[in-house]
């Protein structure tokens, strides 16, 4: 296990999560999001083959749309 901030939270998870795989993780598959690791954007095509490393910053926006 590794430990990871998200959204300023540590979190625990298996070593060698993905980006893509932490999405999954937080229930966020297919909502439209943006991720940070370390104060850098993430492009999401980069989210498969992105491994996290223990102690990780990442910060997760959701997007929401509205009317």
């Amino acid at each position: 296990m590794i430990e990871i901030i998200v959204n300023g939270e540590p979190r625990q998870f298996g070593e060698g999560i993905t980006a893509a795989e932490l999405v999954e993780e937080l229930d966020l598959a297919g909502k439209r999001l943006a991720m940070e690791v370390n104060e850098e954007l993430l492009p999401r095509s980069e989210f498969p083959g992105y491994r996290l490393s223990p102690g990780d910053q990442v910060e997760i926006v959701v997007a929401i749309g509205g009317g």
